[in-house]
């Protein structure tokens, strides 16, 4: 295939702008008391940060591609924050045993629709 276009793609394990391995931060997220993950407790309230403050952007992006996918039956309940907490709204999109973070990330970075991290800019 001689298609002359460029193609990114992001392995499993990883989660763009992170520090910390995919399943090490899935851990943390779903278990915020019992985990093994060896990190600071800033960085642990930082991811849990992470999540609350883009729920609503991954749950907008992965109904889009389920739209742009033909996968239908988008549960009707996700576009509000009184529908459940952030994991129980990814939860009905995502599923949520192991690999939940994982099944987010992906499509989204592929699909190019991944918002960088604030600290990736430096502004003046």
């Amino acid at each position: 295939m001689n298609c002359r276009a460029i193609h990114h793609e992001l392995p499993d394990f990883l989660v763009p702008y992170k520090r910390y391995e995919l399943g090490c931060i899935e851990s943390v997220l779903t278990n915020p008391t019992n985990h093994t993950v060896p990190a600071d407790d800033s960085t642990l309230s930082r991811w849990h940060s992470w999540l609350q403050e883009f729920v609503d952007y991954w749950v907008g992006c992965l109904i889009s591609i389920m739209i742009r996918t033909n996968q239908g039956n988008i549960p009707p309940d996700l576009t509000s924050e009184v529908s459940g907490t952030a994991l129980q709204r990814i939860g009905r999109l995502a599923g949520d045993a192991s690999g939940w973070l994982a099944r987010i990330v992906r499509p989204i970075v592929n699909i190019n629709l991944w918002v960088h991290t604030r600290s990736a800019f430096i502004v003046q």
